[in-house]
């Protein structure tokens, strides 16, 4: 017969034992060196198109409300 546990494990430790695993990571978001907008690292800025300063994407200037 293997180990049994000597005591019940409450619903708040257990949950706070498996509450890791669900959390959400935030995506890694660094400024544009053009702009200076927020974007995501190691992509296209979306505001001014530009990727390790070189524009790679055509932006226009109409502002989309």
């Amino acid at each position: 017969m293997g180990p049994l546990p000597k005591r019940r494990i409450s619903r708040t430790r257990q949950a706070r034992r498996r509450a890791h695993y669900l959390r959400l990571d935030l995506p890694h978001m660094v400024p544009c060196p053009q702009c200076k907008t927020l974007r995501l690292a190691h992509t296209v800025c979306p505001h001014c198109g530009t990727y390790k300063g070189v524009e790679v994407l055509a932006v226009d200037e109409t502002p989309v409300e």
